[in-house]
């Protein structure tokens, strides 16, 4: 017996020297061969991947890293199409939650109050996509649909998969800490000489990145301000995530127990305000402040007495005039990007005139006078899936507000109360800026919808813990 056992040992460690010396060689090949950034990727894809089978809440973690720092990454091999690290986390996710579901009898799919119309919502996109498959057919298109079907179903994977609070406050912490470092790279590399962040940007281009003239500028115009894009490679886009982590960020600091030390959150917090303001991206602008109003009105009425004095320390900033002068050339539609928006608009309006019911799907336009695009997230979807699927769209996103105000005050915990309160006002950030720009549904951007909808089921899953709390003290008061 113990003959065997030792055996067995020695096996065992002569397996793990042999994968051990077969990873390290693996590695060595890909530096050799490609660079040491995609070996150094490989080795955290292969981590993750492993830790990602173990429990659907690495696969959500993942997915979090990925759409704050890597959003655009994808490997230097083809399959037919090109996988993206985001495309293989999110099958990933929804691969092991669906393998629990079927091998384990206790895991059950939630019930909620958004999963009816939701799955309509779901199932108009699919027949705007066949529908819209007769005028233009890709199989780009069909990659980046089943992008954005995933992207949305991170609702049904959220609310089944975070069932208590500890588990809540990880995905938090990761959601902030992934943001102040997409912001911290932002400000870096807004700062280097322009020749050095273009250089370590197309470094990037082992990972499919675009290379070269990889900066963004006010109006495209490189005599303007620099717009500060971090790994996100557009600006507004980037913009549209800081609103999400910001929002979320200042909820946690006014939380009576933050998910993120609140002392370390002041320094986070001013990153991220910094890198947004950066971004030039007036639309973000716009939503933050949304967001923020929404938390001082609802719940901490002094935050209104700090909102004025923030607004009054950046008019004295350097840069003071720039940024103001270019919300105002916004607002007034003077320069070139907001007079392209409002011909984006007419055309949009034209557009969806004549494609009322069910959109044109997400290809190309039917015709060459018209062309599917337009900075507005609801003008977009009404162009994709018509005025039927936008108002579906429409109804989703009030049911979820009616629904997380009723639950409020069920909530008796603060620090869950003060986390809802955060991801709501978050979305109402969203949902502003939606109005200026096409990030938060847009088939080139399957990071931010996927964020939208976490966001959205982490709320959902909140009122869940809340009812259950409300419920459990009332049993407990009946006599």
């Amino acid at each position: 017996m113990a003959l065997n056992v030792l055996s067995n040992r020695k096996i065992t460690v002569a397996v793990w020297i042999a994968s051990a010396i077969a990873l390290g060689l693996g590695l060595g090949v890909l530096v050799a061969s490609t660079s040491p950034w995609f070996a150094f990727a490989a080795l955290l894809a292969l981590i993750g991947g492993l830790l990602a089978l173990t429990s659907a809440q690495w696969g959500l973690f993942g997915f979090v890293a990925i759409a704050c720092l890597l959003p655009f990454a994808a490997l230097p091999v083809k399959i037919g199409f090109t996988p993206t690290f985001l495309d293989l986390t999110m099958l990933l996710f929804f691969g092991v939650w669906l393998l629990r579901l079927l091998a384990e009898p206790e895991e059950k799919l939630a019930s909620t109050p958004l999963d009816v119309p939701l799955i309509v919502f779901l199932g108009l996109a699919f027949v705007s996509f066949v529908l819209g498959s007769a005028y233009s057919f890709s199989q780009e298109t069909v990659r980046h649909f089943a992008e954005i079907v995933m992207a949305v179903s991170m609702y049904f994977g959220v609310v089944s998969n975070v069932k208590n609070q500890w588990q809540l406050e990880r995905i938090i912490r990761l959601v902030i800490l992934g943001g102040f470092a997409a912001a911290t790279i932002g400000i870096v590399l807004y700062f280097l000489p322009r020749t050095t962040a273009i250089a370590l940007l197309s470094s990037l281009r082992v990972f499919n990145y675009p290379s070269g003239s990889v900066l963004r500028f006010i109006n495209d115009d490189p005599n303007l301000p620099m717009r500060a894009i971090s790994t996100s490679i557009d600006p507004n886009v980037l913009g549209g995530l800081l609103v999400l982590v910001t929002t979320l960020a200042t909820s946690q600091f006014l939380s009576p127990k933050p998910a993120v030390n609140r002392w370390l959150l002041v320094p986070m917090g001013t990153a991220m305000v910094i890198c947004l303001l950066l971004t030039y991206s007036r639309g973000s602008w716009v939503g933050l402040a949304a967001a923020l109003l929404f938390i001082a009105t609802v719940k901490y009425r002094r935050l209104w007495v700090l909102l004025l004095i923030l607004a009054a320390m950046l008019l004295l900033l350097p840069q003071a005039d720039v940024f103001v002068g270019h919300l105002i050339s916004g607002v007034k539609f003077e320069d070139r990007a907001a007079a392209m928006r409002l011909g984006e608009y007419r055309d949009a309006l034209t557009l969806i005139s004549r494609y009322p019911l069910f959109g044109i799907g997400f290809g190309e336009a039917p015709s060459v006078d018209v062309y599917r695009g337009v900075s507005n997230v609801y003008l977009l979807i009404a162009e994709e899936m018509g005025l039927i699927g936008l108002g579906v769209f429409l109804s989703v996103v009030g049911l979820f507000f009616i629904h997380v105000w009723r639950c409020l005050g069920q909530v008796t915990d603060q620090a869950l109360q003060n986390t809802l309160l955060g991801l709501t006002a978050a979305l109402v950030g969203a949902v502003v800026a939606g109005i200026f720009d096409h990030y938060f549904f847009n088939l080139q951007f399957p990071h931010t919808v996927g964020m939208f909808w976490l966001y959205t089921g982490l709320a959902v899953a909140i009122t869940r813990f809340g009812r259950a709390q409300h419920e459990a003290t009332e049993n407990t008061s009946v006599p």
